[in-house]
């Protein structure tokens, strides 16, 4: 692995990896709305929201190009699958572009992949032509072969990431599991790394290993820190 260094990737390559999480229970909507605006000062893909402030996000981020993102089955992904998939169609109908979903962590610990990649496919199909999904596998809780199954499965269900973690578990994105993901799916389909990514060169580090986007709440401060060393 050969690390990408700050001469390697441009600004507009590197904010175009993030998705700025609005995602801790306690934030305000002031908060909210002001995070939106940071999105939107910054120039990063994404905001990635609680369910519930889709539609405000969709508002404030309307014209900036920042897209729209939020959650189902979070954190924890034990939800039925029809509520998950209502919950796909609401906030699609709400303005989200972007759906990082909570695969049932109980089913791929008990091996059950088939219902794992079932559910999947019935969130992708909700979301088909819409939005993207991104599907959280929440590795801190799962095996090597675990999380193979899961990439495996997200890969088949026609989902367009695979992704790390909600940022709620023990740990996050780890070096071992990104490369282990990255070789576990097919090249159409990619790898968001969440959790833990909270400086330049952790981002740097996790996109040399392929990852294509990152969950961030410290995008300011990564974001700065490359115009400081790029100036």
């Amino acid at each position: 692995m050969q690390k990408l260094t700050v001469a390697d990737v441009t600004y507009e390559q590197l904010a175009a990896t993030i998705d700025h999480s609005l995602l801790r229970p306690e934030l305000t909507l002031d908060e909210v709305r002001a995070g939106c605006e940071l999105a939107a000062r910054y120039a990063v893909k994404s905001v990635c929201c609680r369910p519930a402030d889709v539609s405000l996000c969709a508002q404030e981020l309307e014209g900036t190009g920042v897209e729209v993102g939020t959650v189902v089955g979070f954190p924890h992904g034990s939800s039925t699958t029809a509520t998950k998939v209502f919950e796909a169609k609401r906030a699609i109908e709400e303005g989200a572009t972007e759906l990082d979903m909570v695969v049932n962590i109980g089913w791929l610990k008990s091996h059950e992949y088939g219902a794992v990649e079932e559910e999947i496919r019935q969130v992708v199909e909700a979301a088909s032509g819409h939005a993207l999904v991104k599907v959280i596998l929440e590795n801190a809780y799962l095996d090597d072969e675990e999380k193979r199954q899961g990439c495996r499965a997200a890969d088949a269900a026609g989902a367009d990431f695979v992704k790390t973690s909600t940022g709620f578990a023990p740990s996050g994105a780890t070096i071992p599991d990104l490369i282990l993901m990255r070789e576990s799916v097919s090249p159409e389909v990619q790898v968001k790394a969440a959790g833990g990514v909270r400086t330049l060169d952790a981002l740097l580090e996790v996109m040399s290993v392929g990852v294509t986007r990152v969950g961030a709440t410290r995008t300011a401060e990564i974001l700065d820190d490359y115009r400081a060393r790029t100036a």
